[in-house]
């Protein structure tokens, strides 16, 4: 395949953007080569600048569980725009969507829409702090929560020290409040939580962790953590940006059994637009302004376009009975097919999945934590994502990230995507 416009997009774009990029990831720094630039998408396939056509496995990181273009969700958006595209003011659609949301989603009576993920994550941690009168909180080597300040950060090399900025900008004051912990390790939590009594305010995480591949909690991990919040008085949070109706229609929550006091959301429920939310119990919620006393705001936050989208996603999704059946075959097929190949091909793998998201690393041993998923082979990564590229499949220019399924792919994409996979290592 040629790329040649993209190349040319991409010269051009770092003239103006940093890097040429918007988002970080979005740059093929850890593969090499230069970014695809996007002219249209539908379905299961991007259409580049250069009229390449390939099958997406990112789906733009998470959103598109229904496929690009969906048309309930691109005609909801379109009768919206006619009225006006923001108001700052109430409208009757962000009630809507709102008590559809609270329906389906377990332990959670209101909900607050905002932005973004990272907004979503920044203001359920001020609202923990808030709640709780504490200061620190405990987040997850390897877990992303969006770029505030609070979770930029990168641990020491003792279990229980506090962290240090892991980018410029973000003081030392932020990150002393900021404890990191090993997932899928309840031990190190609880040395943290000992050597900090009193102190945390909450702990926040990943259910199933998205941002180091994907790597699915321990048996017992979670509730492990439910517990100890229970003991400590603290505020369990589960960052569901990723996972909120995409790994089953009441996120990790239903899928686990495992309650959380607060719940972060983004990716599906905008149904491709930028948005978030949070949302808890009303005797958490109710601390937030204007009936509490934190203070939370956002001018376009509700905005109607990005509440019209994802009521026609969230809709489509609670009507939809057999949907996570099918994405759970559908991405099951996909992994025994990959085993299969990279097997006969005696290429060194694991394969982690959980539900419609699933990665690849190309090392033998387990994957549960930041450090087993940094064990992969790089080099065999990059001849993966290039070669894959070449035969017509995307997937994340990173091996840190993980690919999420979406139900407009066909058995016969899955099919195609396995021949490409043994052509790769032919």
């Amino acid at each position: 395949m040629l790329y040649q416009r993209s190349s040319q997009l991409f010269a051009e774009a770092e003239k103006v953007i940093p890097g040429g990029v918007n988002s970080p990831v979005r740059a093929f720094k850890s593969v090499g080569g230069t970014p695809i630039f996007v002219n249209e998408a539908k379905g299961a396939y991007l259409y580049d600048v250069d009229g390449n056509r390939l099958i997406d496995y990112i789906n733009s990181w998470g959103p598109m569980l229904l496929g690009h273009a969906y048309p309930p969700v691109v005609e909801a958006v379109i009768e919206k725009a006619k009225k006006g595209t923001s108001f700052g003011m109430p409208t009757a659609i962000e009630t809507e969507i709102a008590a559809l949301a609270v329906s389906m989603v377990p332990n959670v009576d209101k909900i607050r829409f905002v932005n973004s993920g990272t907004e979503a994550c920044m203001s359920a941690i001020r609202l923990a702090r808030g709640y709780t009168d504490r200061e620190k909180i405990i987040k997850f080597k390897g877990c992303y929560h969006g770029h505030s300040d609070s979770f930029l950060i990168q641990a020491g090399s003792g279990a229980v020290t506090f962290g240090s900025p892991n980018s410029p900008g973000v003081t030392q004051g932020t990150a002393k409040d900021t404890l990191l912990a090993t997932y899928n390790d309840l031990a190190n939590v609880a040395a943290i939580l000992e050597a900090n009594k009193g102190e945390v305010a909450a702990i926040i995480i990943e259910p199933v962790a998205g941002n180091m591949g994907c790597v699915p909690p321990k048996e017992g991990f979670l509730e492990g953590l439910r517990q100890l919040c229970d003991a400590h008085g603290m505020l369990l949070i589960f960052d569901e940006v990723m996972t909120g109706f995409r790994l089953a229609k009441g996120g990790a929550q239903e899928l686990f059994g495992v309650k959380a006091d607060l719940v972060t959301f983004g990716k599906v429920i905008g149904g491709g637009l930028p948005v978030g939310a949070f949302a808890g119990s009303a005797k958490i919620m109710d601390y937030l302004a204007p009936i509490g006393p934190v203070y939370q705001a956002g001018t376009l936050a509700g905005n109607p376009l990005a509440m019209a989208a994802g009521l026609a996603m969230l809709r489509a999704i609670s009507e939809d009975e057999t949907l996570f059946k099918r994405l759970e075959e559908k991405t099951a097929y996909l992994e025994q097919g990959i085993r299969k190949v990279l097997e006969a091909k005696q290429i060194n793998y694991t394969i982690n999945r959980v539900g419609s998201m699933i990665s690849v690393f190309f090392d033998e041993r387990e994957v549960v934590d930041f450090e087993t998923a940094g064990y992969g082979n790089n080099d065999t990564f990059k001849t993966f994502f290039h070669g894959l590229l070449k035969e017509g499949v995307y997937i994340a220019p990173s091996s840190y990230e993980t690919w999420f399924i979406t139900d407009a792919l066909t058995y016969e994409d899955l099919d195609f995507t396995i021949q490409a996979v043994e052509t790769v290592f032919s």
